[in-house]
């Protein structure tokens, strides 16, 4: 199979091409030959080793799991002897978790992990990047415990989990604000925004809002403020956050406020709820551009520059 190692950590130059034998399932697991998967920060700051203690967990000098890529849409082609969720032939998509290895033709997955039927009014390049977003949106919006008319800000609303939070909150109930530039204020209404800040001209110190649930989502927005536009006993999630964001948290914490950050938790019964969003028409797909699997280094060159809408799928075989 054809499949993208990253050789180094370094510029999108450090992923190659290569061959490599096609994986073989085990007795739980599912052989999916992957029709597409995406670029989401998780990879870029993996092949950047951005932070430095990236290389504490994945490898020092070198990714030890080299192909990268953790989300994917694809069909089932072979299954192991234990099997019962699925069968050959089903169209599934989902995540890979920390096993990682969507950047190639096929990956062999255990049947357990955060996968669902793809639902059939997206393409596989449209529903393989919706995993990372929506897994990552989900686990903190049920967190906070966002309730029917409250008032929550999404802070980089038009990235991968921005966008995914604005979907989310709204079938939750929730009056959403999306912050974002100009140029993205009609897709976030299209996605469901009630209003739109545009960041480069509205400074949210001008605005009097209080909100229940404020998920900062790029790690741009300043602590200080976020805590301003806060209620006493509200919510905030620092969806992005680095280790300094995190100690300000506790500070925040002795106000009276929750903050949420950390690690979150994938399931098949997320992924589930978000086919069923899909197909309810609560939920979309936002796809910026999409690449080939031969691409890869300029897909992740793109990225880079930190201007995509939502997610940047890449095709590995024909939809």
């Amino acid at each position: 199979m054809k499949a993208v190692y990253c050789t180094a950590y370094g510029s999108p130059e450090v992923l190659k091409m290569v061959d490599l034998p096609k994986p073989t399932p085990q007795a739980n697991e599912l052989l999916i030959r992957i029709h597409a998967t995406a670029v989401n920060s998780g990879d870029v700051r993996i092949r950047k080793a951005d932070p430095w203690a990236v290389r504490l967990f994945f490898g020092f000098s070198k990714p030890k799991k080299p192909i990268l890529g953790g989300v994917f849409s694809g069909e089932v082609v072979e299954i192991g002897t234990a099997v019962t969720r699925f069968k050959v032939g089903d169209a599934v998509f989902g995540s890979t978790g920390m096993s990682f290895g969507a950047y190639a033709e096929f990956k062999a997955i255990k049947e357990t992990a955060a996968l669902s039927l793809k639902p059939e009014s997206v393409s596989h390049t449209e529903a393989a990047i919706i995993p990372f977003g929506a897994m990552t949106a989900l686990h903190f919006i049920r967190k906070a415990g966002i309730q029917p008319g409250q008032k929550v800000l999404i802070y980089g609303a038009s990235g991968a989990v921005g966008s995914a939070a604005v979907q989310l909150a709204k079938s939750f109930g929730a009056e959403v604000t999306a912050v974002c530039s100009a140029s993205n204020a009609d897709l976030m209404k299209q996605i469901g925004a009630d209003s739109v800040i545009d960041y480069q001209k509205e400074k949210l110190s001008v605005n009097n809002t209080r909100y229940d649930v404020i998920y900062e989502a790029v790690n741009k927005l300043s602590f200080s403020q976020s805590i301003k536009h806060l209620k006493k006993d509200g919510v905030l999630i620092l969806g992005a956050a680095g280790l300094p964001q995190m100690l300000r948290g506790g500070f925040a914490r002795m106000t009276g406020r929750k903050v949420l950050t950390g690690v979150i938790k994938e399931s098949a019964e997320g992924m589930n709820l978000i086919k069923d969003l899909i197909d309810e028409g609560k939920y979309q797909p936002v796809l910026d551009r999409t690449y080939t699997l031969n691409q890869i280094a300029s897909a992740h060159a793109y990225v880079d520059l930190g201007h995509k809408k939502g997610n940047v799928g890449i095709q590995v075989t024909a939809d």
